[in-house]
């Protein structure tokens, strides 16, 4: 085996979690919305 082999993959790895995490960051959780009550409790 290659004598880098461990530290190109790590790299790869490192450069994939970077750009997911970037990625991760523009979409910001939303909360989902409360039920909404009906006009007429009674339906």
């Amino acid at each position: 085996m290659a004598d880098n082999y461990l530290e190109r993959h790590r790299e790869e790895y490192e450069q994939r979690k970077a750009n997911w995490l970037k990625r991760k960051r523009h979409f910001p959780h939303s909360k989902p919305s409360p039920p909404q009550k009906p006009d007429d409790e009674a339906l």
